[in-house]
């Protein structure tokens, strides 16, 4: 009885430390993307190969087609861009039937001390040590340990590991240590 107490608190005590690192990826794991300006989408309707194609979403934050003209995009996730153009292109076309998917994401920008700053293209699922890493590293001057990111116009401080998911157009400032 002593042993099934004793693993019972280990599992308990392991849950517990385990649980805020879950929950921080979790988090920022879960936030569904937001199609922006610079998002490269393909796009098929069944049936209608003049209405097929690539279509980049413009500075305005729609896309142009034919036949529906300009249809919204900015701030929709996927599944809401392909309910809103179904129902556009339901104006013209009886039942369309449409498939949209993210071909080229807008890029995310590191800046600060890395070895080489600038605008990176995107990759899914990326992580702030992974941005770090295509930037080149950190120089010698850089703090390792916490790292800002701008999203939407929101300065949010991170820690520089694997627990934070970089979004296409965050900008990631890694700045100088102090002593």
């Amino acid at each position: 009885m002593k042993a099934i107490r004793r693993l019972t608190q280990w599992l308990a005590l392991g849950l517990a430390l385990l649980t805020p690192a879950f929950a921080a990826t979790g988090a920022a794991a879960s936030t569904a993307y937001a199609l922006g300006t610079g998002d490269k989408l393909k796009i098929t309707v069944f049936g209608e190969e003049g209405l097929t194609g690539e279509y980049e979403i413009d500075g305005d934050g729609v896309i142009s087609m034919a036949l529906v003209g300009d249809v919204d995009a900015r701030g929709m996730t996927l599944r809401a861009f392909n309910k809103a153009l179904t129902a556009q292109l339901g104006q013209y076309i009886k039942s369309p039937r449409v498939s949209a998917e993210v071909v080229n994401y807008r890029p995310f920008y590191i800046i600060g001390e890395v070895k080489t700053p600038g605008q990176y293209p995107y990759v899914n699922g990326m992580t702030v040590i992974n941005g770090v890493a295509i930037a080149g590293g950190y120089t010698y001057r850089a703090n390792e340990s916490e790292v800002i990111v701008q999203r939407a116009g929101e300065e949010i401080y991170v820690p520089a590991d694997a627990s934070w998911q970089v979004m296409p157009g965050d900008t990631i400032i890694v700045r100088e240590r102090f002593f």
